[in-house]
């Protein structure tokens, strides 16, 4: 199963880059709270600590994605990228479950879960061969 889709692997990072910065990415740099509402959390009255994390993993997910961009065209160093990407899909996994089982968070976030394990099947498929 790992890289049956290998050949595929310069237009998943490439897909994956522009998808997670334009969703992700700048939504959550530029305007967290918004990107908070999209998604249903309750935002509080002290949102201070909510913009500033949002801010944060917004500009570390625009790097990232970045870098995604610049993987898809040199197979050199897919592999390494692929590892990176597959070990943060597994994890988004974990946390938007845990949140589920906890009933924490809202059901926005528990249908990302599907979204999460489709993109870790589809980085195991194309990872690089």
């Amino acid at each position: 199963m790992i890289g049956l889709w290998g050949g595929y692997s310069g237009a998943f990072l490439q897909l994956v880059g522009i998808g997670s910065f334009l969703v992700l990415g700048l939504p959550l740099l530029l305007r967290p709270l918004a990107w908070a509402k999209v998604f249903r959390w309750s935002t509080g009255d002290n949102s201070d600590l909510a913009v500033y994390f949002g801010r944060c993993v917004g500009a570390v997910v625009c790097v990232l994605s970045g870098a995604a961009i610049l993987a898809a065209r040199d197979q050199a160093v897919q592999p390494f990228f692929f590892a990176i990407a597959i070990a943060n899909f597994a994890l988004m996994v974990v946390v938007h479950a845990w949140g589920a089982l906890r009933r924490i968070q809202p059901w926005t976030e528990t249908a990302e879960i599907g979204v999460w394990v489709s993109l870790l099947i589809l980085g195991l498929l194309c990872y690089p061969g």
